[in-house]
């Protein structure tokens, strides 16, 4: 297992991290995952072996049960890895039960220590933005948790690039906590974060940790121009996380995917993981499983090596289109770029 060092922090994590929103099963959630207490030690004890250091939790998924699962099965491991846990979204019916307000936060953070079972949280992320809240509050909010040595660090997650140079600008000037990551969704099928979100990253020196690195299972390769896995009820048109905006398109992503991966004897699945592995950005991959086979096979990409040839075959076909203002730069500041810039222009400069 590789270990990369979380933006500006001294953290080092595993390329690979669990993600636990199939832990529990509550409401929303069910559709998800149920896995309960016994199938999650089991899941925890091949990552721990298989070398991942990071697990990711939400006090919103199953509203709360994903964390107290975590922390039951946790226990005498916990000194030994690295939780990652997030708070924003509403646990409760109550106006101020919701954001990222100095009240909600701490109220929060002490609730989610209690279902972990711990007394800090390695890497504390604001789940969404707040329009509503000031920065200047929240960033006191997560300084004051840091301070009194419930959090160690703090990312965000599902910010928009002037979402998140906001808040690195705020806590810039005001000298407060700086968030040392952003949680993001990122693949094969949907590579939207390459416009703002991962040149901010290499430009101010964040980690990235991606979530529904498979696009909720569509890069499995169990979904096929003609057929769907078998006892699946979802049609394509239903989903909504990611969007599906070009069947076509996505269908042609799984096809090089199964070819290469069918040449390397491997899933479709250890090819999208190991393809967003080698993106010099990634800091980790969050994966997650319904079951114990599809976790075994998941563990497999962070030792799947995948050669240029490869890596230009999935990028050109899942490559999307160089929106305003990226292909006006590329056709008049070509000259003076940098390296941040480049790491969305320069391949379409290199084209005819």
């Amino acid at each position: 297992m590789e270990y990369r060092q979380l933006g500006r922090s001294g953290l080092k994590v595993s390329v690979l991290s669990l993600g636990t929103m199939t832990f529990g099963g509550k409401g929303k959630f069910a559709k998800v995952g149920d896995t309960g207490v016994a199938e999650a030690r089991r899941q925890l004890a091949l990552c721990v072996e298989a070398g991942i250091n990071l697990f990711d939790t939400a006090d919103v998924y199953s509203q709360g049960v994903s964390e107290e699962i975590l922390g039951e099965v946790l226990k005498e491991k916990r000194t030994s890895v690295l939780v990652a846990s997030k708070a924003r979204f509403p646990m409760g019916t109550g106006p101020n039960d919701r954001g990222s307000s100095r009240h909600h936060l701490i109220r929060a953070c002490e609730a989610s220590l209690k279902r972990l079972k711990t007394d800090y949280i390695d890497l504390y992320q604001l789940h969404e933005w707040d329009g509503v809240t000031p920065l200047e509050e929240t960033l006191y909010a997560l300084e004051h948790l840091v301070d009194s040595g419930k959090v160690r660090y703090v990312g965000v997650s599902n910010f928009s690039g002037w979402h998140l140079m906001k808040t690195l600008g705020v806590s810039e000037r005001l000298k407060l906590i700086r968030p040392v990551s952003q949680q993001i969704h990122y693949s094969l099928q949907s590579r939207e974060a390459e416009y703002e979100l991962l040149p901010i990253t290499q430009d101010q020196g964040l980690g990235v940790l991606v979530w529904s690195p498979l696009a909720g299972g569509l890069l499995s390769g169990k979904y096929r121009r003609d057929r769907q896995p078998e006892g699946s009820t979802r049609h394509l048109e239903e989903w909504n996380e990611p969007p599906i905006y070009n069947q076509d398109a996505l269908y042609d992503i799984i096809d090089v995917l199964v070819d290469i991966a069918d040449a390397r004897g491997v899933s479709a699945a250890q090819v999208a993981l190991a393809w967003l592995i080698s993106r010099s950005s990634v800091t980790s991959v969050i994966i997650g499983a319904r079951t114990e086979d599809q976790l075994k096979d998941n563990l497999l990409a962070a030792d799947l090596v995948l050669n240029s040839d490869e890596i230009n075959r999935l990028s050109d076909v899942s490559r999307p289109p160089l929106i305003y203002p990226y292909w006006h730069q590329a056709q008049t500041a070509s000259d003076r770029l940098s390296a941040a810039d480049l790491s969305l222009i320069a391949p379409y400069l290199r084209k005819p």
